[in-house]
C-alpha cells in the first residue's frame, strides 16, 4: 500500500514539475568517494554507482539537460599510493557504469583534462544531453588554471592586462554551465567545485543517505527549487 502510495505522490511531483514554467536545466550533484565505492547499508537496494545511474534516468525523465557531479576524495593523510589506487576505480567504476547513457559524457581527473569522453549521445540524436564529472579538484584548481593560462597570455603580449574582466576569466573555466540547483545528500557541507559558476545557484540539503536517496527526493528537491523566489545576489 505504501509503495502504491509512493508511486502515485511520484506522479503528481513529476506531473507538477513538468507543467511548471520554471525549469532546472543543469543541476550538480555533490557526494563523496565513500557513496560511491562504499555498500555498507544492509537494506540499500544496489550501490552507490548504481545510484548515480539511476539518478541520471531521473534527471533526464525531469528534461534536466546538463548533470554535473562532484566526487569528493579525502586527500589529508592518505598514503599516495593509496590516493592513485582510490583515483583509477572510481574511474573505472564510473566509466563502467555510464558507459551506456546516452549523452556526451566528459568524467575529469585531478589534471582537469578528460581522460574519458565518450560522445555516445551524438550518435543517437541526445547530444543536448551532457554529463560532467569530476573526481577530487574542486573550483579553486579551475580557477587557479584559469588565471595561470590568462597570465601566460599577458606575458606572451596577446592580451593586456586592462582587457582582463569577468567574462575573460569565464571563458578559461572548464565547465561553463552554471547549475540552476546544487543537491547535496546525506551531509551539509560543500564542497568548492564550480565556485565561480554556483555563485547564483540555489543549494538543497537532504539527510538522506546517497545510497538510500529515492527519485521521490530528487522530485522533492526540484520542486523546492521552482517554490522558491531567485534573487541572483540581488
Amino acid at each position: 500500500m505504501l509503495n502504491l502510495l509512493s508511486y502515485l505522490y511520484g506522479g503528481i511531483l513529476k506531473r507538477g514539475i513538468l507543467n511548471s514554467p520554471i525549469h532546472v536545466k543543469h543541476v550538480l550533484l555533490v557526494m563523496d568517494e565513500t557513496d560511491l565505492l562504499s555498500n555498507d547499508y544492509a537494506d540499500a537496494k544496489g550501490t552507490g554507482m548504481e545510484k548515480l545511474r539511476h539518478f541520471i534516468k531521473w534527471c533526464h525523465g525531469l528534461e534536466i539537460k546538463v548533470i554535473s557531479v562532484y566526487v569528493g576524495v579525502i586527500r589529508e593523510g592518505m598514503d599516495k599510493n593509496l590516493l592513485e589506487r582510490a583515483y583509477t576505480q572510481l574511474m573505472e567504476e564510473i566509466t563502467k557504469a555510464l558507459s551506456k547513457e546516452k549523452a556526451s559524457i566528459a568524467l575529469y581527473d585531478d589534471s582537469f583534462e578528460p581522460t574519458y569522453a565518450k560522445k555516445i549521445g551524438e550518435e543517437k540524436g541526445n547530444n543536448e544531453k551532457k554529463i560532467n564529472i569530476s573526481i577530487g579538484f574542486g573550483g579553486r584548481s579551475e580557477l587557479t588554471k584559469g588565471i595561470k593560462e590568462i597570465v601566460a597570455r599577458v606575458k606572451a603580449g596577446e592580451l593586456e592586462p586592462e582587457e582582463i574582466d569577468e567574462k575573460l576569466l569565464e571563458s578559461q573555466l572548464i565547465f561553463k554551465s552554471e547549475p540552476d540547483l546544487v543537491i547535496r545528500s546525506g551531509a551539509t557541507r560543500l564542497a568548492d567545485f564550480l565556485i565561480w559558476q554556483s555563485v547564483y545557484s540555489e543549494f538543497y540539503f537532504t539527510d538522506v543517505n546517497w545510497l538510500k536517496f529515492r527519485k521521490i527526493d530528487l522530485y522533492r528537491a526540484v520542486r523546492d527549487f521552482q517554490w522558491r523566489e531567485r534573487r541572483y545576489g540581488r
